[in-house]
């Protein structure tokens, strides 16, 4: 018999192009998903994926099973909601990023209702690992989030760069950039949720700066507020410039993310019709833009 669990592991390797994103949708190690898909390759009796060139490609046994297997996921999720099918209005479930501004996420809320007072919606917050995974598993509808080679987007809104937050009175405060080691008496604030955290890790170990690190925080109103009263800086995406921070761009530092709308495909032609859909992606994309 084959398992839920199985044709999930499958999905995400399909949707992925690589067992190790898959495993980190999955929420499980390289080697246990790797074990679900030979027990899954048995259970079909046939080979469902191509393992060579570092490339990850699907046999005809795989492309006809992964249709299969979307809509029994398709089914198992509408199984799971049936309880709330007495609601006629429609329900959209958005994953959103928590290293985007909650700002945007209040106001995006805001126009939903006054425009679409009868559609629901359902938020959930997470890193991009957490939102690819509930993607993955059909657990949401759409998802605002980082563009990868793993998650293509359906709608691109808007792309930026990193910047160093600093208080305003900073001796740094005035200046367009500063270096890693203009900060290396400076304490950090670590933002643990951050993507870019291991990429600033290594930027400021490879320049010989090893700050001490003064809070560790996954909110970024809270890091912004250790900021503006001192306590220490720390690197945050552009789009939290903001009163009482300056926001130098930190020098040789070049990483940039792509903020889109990402869809689960079976809830592509459901979520096109709300307004939500429309307004989210509308806020976000403008927010962006003026940054």
């Amino acid at each position: 018999m084959i398992e839920r669990y199985l044709l999930r592991y499958f999905m995400a390797v399909v949707d992925t192009g690589g067992f190790s994103r898959a495993a980190a949708a999955c929420q499980v190690s390289q080697p246990t998903l790797s074990i679900g898909i030979a027990k899954l390759e048995r259970l079909v009796g046939a080979p469902l994926l191509n393992r060579s060139n570092r490339r990850i490609e699907v046999t005809e046994a795989g492309a006809r099973l992964i249709d299969h297997a979307r809509r029994i996921e398709a089914a198992f999720a509408a199984a799971e909601t049936v309880g709330h099918q007495a609601d006629p209005r429609p329900l959209i479930r958005l994953g959103v990023l928590s290293s985007l501004p909650g700002r945007w996420l209040e106001t995006a809320i805001r126009q939903t209702r006054a425009s679409a007072p009868d559609e629901r919606l359902e938020i959930r917050e997470g890193s991009q690992k957490e939102l690819l995974s509930l993607l993955t598993r059909g657990r949401i509808d759409a998802a605002l989030a980082i563009v990868t080679p793993a998650a293509r987007a359906y709608r691109l809104l808007f792309s930026e760069g990193y910047a160093m937050a600093l208080p305003r009175d900073h001796p740094f405060g005035g200046e367009s950039s500063v270096r890693a080691e203009d900060l290396a008496a400076d304490t950090m604030i670590v933002r643990r949720h951050c993507e870019a955290l291991a990429d600033t890790s290594r930027h400021f170990t490879q320049r010989g700066v090893r700050p001490f690190m003064a809070a560790r925080t996954t909110s970024d109103d809270r890091a912004l507020a250790f900021v503006r009263s001192g306590l220490g800086v720390t690197l945050m995406p552009e789009c939290f410039a903001s009163d009482g921070v300056a926001m130098p761009a930190l020098s040789g530092f070049q990483l940039q993310r792509q903020i889109a709308v990402l869809v689960q495909p079976d809830s592509t032609a459901r979520i096109e019709r709300t307004k939500a859909f429309e307004v989210f992606g509308s806020v976000y994309a403008s927010s962006g833009a003026h940054a």
